[in-house]
Parts: C-alpha cells; structure tokens; sequence
C-alpha cells in the first residue's frame, strides 16, 4: 500500500449561513481535504495525517480520526498545549464571507517533519493557517524528500489583525514558494495578489519547478497550466515545450454551504492525479465533488457523503 501524507491544520468552525438561520459548528480546516481523500484515492493508497491539534480539541479529533478507514495505521497526531484554531465565518453572500480565528497550534520544523515524511509516497500541504511550515522549511522539504508533493497556497495570502479578523495580503518572495512543490493551487483572488497577467504568473511558476498550476475560478470551474502530455509521476522534470492551458468547468452548483469546497476540489484533484488522470479528467471529478459539498455541513462523516453513501449507524 502507498502512504499519502496529509499535512494541515484541523479547525473548529463556528459557520452563520447566508440567509440566516441558526449557526453550524463543525470540524473544518483540513478535516475537508482528509474526508475527500477518504472518497476520492485509489484502492492501493492510504492515509497518514499529520495534524498538530490543541490540547483543547484533543479528545474531539481522535474521535474524527477512529472516524477514518483509511488511514495507514496510527495517524501521526501530535497533541500541543496550545489552544487549537477556532474560525468564525460569516457569510455575506452566496460565495463571499468574512472569517476571524482564535488560538493556533505551531509551524513545523524540518527536524520535526523531515523523519515524518521519510517514508511517505507522496504529499499533501494544506495552507489552513498560514503558518503549517514556513518557507525555509518548504525549502528543506523539497531538498530532503523526492516525493510529489501538493500545496493549496490559500492562508499564505491572508494576514490576522489584532482582532483575529483575516485580511487579504500579498507573499513576499512567492517565486521562492512556487519552487519548493510540483503542484499548486490557488484561487482567482490570490492569482490577483500574486501580480501581473495570470499567463506571466503561471509561466513564472512553471520556470520555478511547479509542474502543474491550477487556479480556481469559483462556479466557473478551475483552469490549469503545464506542459504536453502531464502527469504526475515521481519527481520526473517536465520536457520543454509550449505551455498548455485549459479551463475545466464545473458541474452546476446548488445553493448551500461552499465552505471547504477548495479543500475538497484540491484533495480530489491530487488523488485523481497519483492514479494517473489527465488533469482534464482529474479537475473535472475535483469540480463534481466540490459541487457535492456544498450540499453538506462540516467534514464529519462528509466522505459518505461525497460518495452518495449512507453514514453508518
């Protein structure tokens, strides 16, 4: 069996609907992503979290975690003294909302990290906080494992006022953090802060080592760039040749909550992509299951879901 590593940060979500209506509170963060790969991943791969959670929700995300069937034995879940992140989100549209945090667990050391990762088949990087590793660690993570490894940049380009409140910012140095993954997500938002055309942007990416670019461009679906007849293989460098783009659209999306849609369209994606889809094939199956979340609250049990399953008794 191949050993997926999923690293990001488990959140408490305190979620006010559009429309009103009572508030939901539920796992989030990378909860979402652990769920979607629970449905989407190959039968011969299998999960290894590696989550730092608050002593305060301790007791709550092993509940989550016994929750999963296909993790690859223990989950390397590393209980801190800190408070765990709690998010409060408010939507003020269908697709638009405000989001303020509390407390938050450490970054990562590549000490810490390094003997982790060591035998892992391939890896998954969720930006939650913003803060999971930083980037001399990204940097020691591409030097010292020769895995793929998958980023969703999204909290990267965020910053947390005094009050907890987030607010969008640019990433000093992105060139550098583009370099250190083979895949990378973003939103149209954060292709916005980045600077310049998206073309230049994503060519820049490409020169860096990134070997697939996605951003995703909400209802409207996901565009990718590269180059010919990709796929995710290893670490293998990408032949030269002109750059190629496409934009996959997405299924029609009911009313509902879209909050971890990014999580289960990257998840998903990257799945698809280590059993050898197309990026075609692979972001049209991201775009079906991110649709299918929307129609679902928090990330307990959403693998069943997301599979049009039952949850057991």
């Amino acid at each position: 069996m191949k050993r997926l590593g999923v690293m990001g940060t488990m959140v408490w979500d305190t979620i006010y609907r559009w429309g009103g209506g009572p508030a939901v509170q539920e796992w989030g963060g990378v909860s979402y992503a652990l769920a979607a790969f629970e449905a989407a991943l190959p039968s011969d791969w299998t999960i290894v979290p590696l989550i730092k959670v608050g002593r305060d929700l301790s007791a709550r995300a092993n509940v989550f975690f016994h929750r999963l069937t296909r993790r690859a034995g223990a989950a390397r879940l590393i209980e801190v003294p800190e408070p765990n992140m709690r998010v409060t989100l408010r939507y003020v549209s269908e697709g638009r909302r405000t989001e303020s945090r509390q407390g938050g667990v450490p970054s990562w050391s590549w000490e810490e990290l390094g003997p982790m990762v060591r035998d892992l088949d391939a890896l998954y990087v969720n930006f939650i906080s913003g803060r999971e590793i930083d980037l001399a660690t990204a940097a020691a993570l591409r030097r010292g494992y020769g895995g793929p490894v998958y980023a969703d940049l999204h909290s990267l380009f965020l910053r947390q006022a005094p009050d907890g409140t987030l607010e969008p910012t640019g990433v000093p140095d992105i060139a550098s953090w583009f370099a250190c993954f083979d895949v990378v997500q973003l939103n149209d938002d954060e292709l916005g802060r980045v600077g310049g055309e998206p073309m230049e942007v994503a060519a820049g990416a490409l020169a860096a080592g990134v070997r697939l670019f996605v951003v995703t461009v909400g209802p409207r679906g996901a565009i990718y760039f590269t180059f010919p007849n990709f796929r995710l293989r290893g670490r293998q460098a990408m032949p030269p040749g002109p750059v190629q783009t496409a934009r996959v659209p997405a299924p029609s999306t009911p009313a509902g909550d879209p909050t971890g849609c990014g999580d289960v369209f990257g998840a998903t994606l990257f799945a698809w992509l280590l059993d050898g889809a197309s990026p075609d094939v692979a972001l049209a199956e991201a775009n079906r299951l991110a649709a299918r979340n929307v129609t679902a609250h928090g990330a307990t049990d959403l693998q069943y879901h997301l599979r049009g399953e039952l949850v057991p008794g």
